[in-house]
């Protein structure tokens, strides 16, 4: 089959013929119907993350079920499904819970296995992490909720807790963001974007911000954030990863908000410091966000479903295998704003 590779971190990937892969006897083979490009896999390209060279990228996906591991009895082959970024092992303390995203022997195709750039991909522990995907869900809708809106979904609804009325402040209008402020707006938050490009602000504002804030060299986003939302946001979203946007993020807030972190911060970046004194002196809340298990997929495409969320509406790009390295590479520098999905399999 044909698959994006590359052997050296920073090399530009390159689609290449290799070996078909193995069904697990507790997974499932997928025909890969989409893959979205994130900047998670550029952060591994780069060697932010540890993965086994060389390596196959991609871990937002949905498809068609090709195989069926022996073991496996909630799958069949040709069920439409979609797969979450983490594989929890299904029966630990933490998976039995219902927090998969966090199991201790987590899998993560795109990562820890050969990922979703590729015309197939295996999935072990299928029964516990296969999720299957309503008929009015597409494979680029369901792909497009991938790690970013999901990741999102799970910021807005379950850790910030946001509601009708209150001011959600989402730093950065990548992927992530833009479906942070789909999200927050569906439950009828007063959405504020803020970014470095105006193309993206101007897309944020389309998908249902209320107003946004262009930052440049001189921009205090904390105050300008406290004027505009007249006292300070209720939750601020650092979608950028950086330690920068989330001091910002925590100081902007108004007593008793809540900071969820979604970006990923690397290398120094990881040890950065808050603002502790806002913290404690406004009781504030510090949250991480990192994914979302299968056990709570099923709400998130029922609205997706029905139409009062709508992933598709982010995707501004849709390309093939061939320019799946190119497009890779280009998510270390500000572009276009949207998610760009790969068809391993179109025409």
């Amino acid at each position: 089959m044909r698959a994006v590779t590359y052997g050296q971190v920073g090399e530009l990937p390159t689609v290449v013929e290799t070996d078909e892969p193995l069904c697990p006897d507790d997974g499932v083979v997928l025909e890969v119907g989409a893959t979205g490009v994130c900047r998670s896999d550029w952060h591994a390209w780069m060697g932010h993350e540890a993965v086994t060279l060389p390596h196959v990228p991609g871990h937002e996906y949905a498809g068609t079920v090709a195989e069926v591991g022996r073991s496996v009895t909630r799958v069949r082959v040709g069920d439409r499904v979609t797969v979450p970024f983490v594989l929890g092992c299904g029966i630990c303390a933490y998976c039995a819970r219902g927090d998969s995203q966090v199991c201790p022997d987590q899998l993560q195709p795109g990562f820890s296995l050969p990922g979703s750039f590729a015309e197939r991909v295996a999935v072990p522990r299928a029964d516990h992490n296969v999720v299957p995907l309503p008929d009015q869900v597409s494979f680029a809708a369901a792909a497009a909720l991938g790690c970013r809106f999901s990741t999102a979904y799970r910021a807005v609804i379950t850790h910030a807790a946001a509601t009708s009325r209150q001011w959600v402040a989402i730093h950065g209008c990548g992927g992530v963001g833009l479906s942070a402020v789909m999200i927050a707006r569906a439950v009828g938050a007063r959405v504020l974007a803020v970014d470095v490009r105006a193309d993206a602000l101007d897309l944020a504002s389309r998908l249902g911000a209320e107003t946004t804030l262009e930052i440049r060299d001189d921009t205090d986003v904390a105050g300008a954030i406290r004027d505009i939302t007249d006292g300070g946001a209720d939750v601020g979203i650092d979608a950028v990863g950086d330690a920068r946007v989330a001091a910002a993020s925590v100081r902007s807030l108004r007593p008793r908000g809540r900071h969820v972190q979604v970006g990923l911060l690397v290398g120094e970046a990881a040890m950065t410091a808050l603002p502790m004194d806002l913290v404690l002196a406004r009781e504030l809340a510090i949250l991480g966000s990192h994914g979302m298990p299968a056990v709570d997929y099923p709400a998130m495409l029922s609205l997706v479903a029905s139409g009062a969320l709508s992933p598709e509406a982010l995707v501004t790009r849709r390309i093939g295998l061939d320019e799946a390295g190119a497009a890779l590479a280009a998510m270390g520098t500000p572009a276009g704003a949207g998610i760009t999905l790969i068809e391993p399999n179109a025409g």
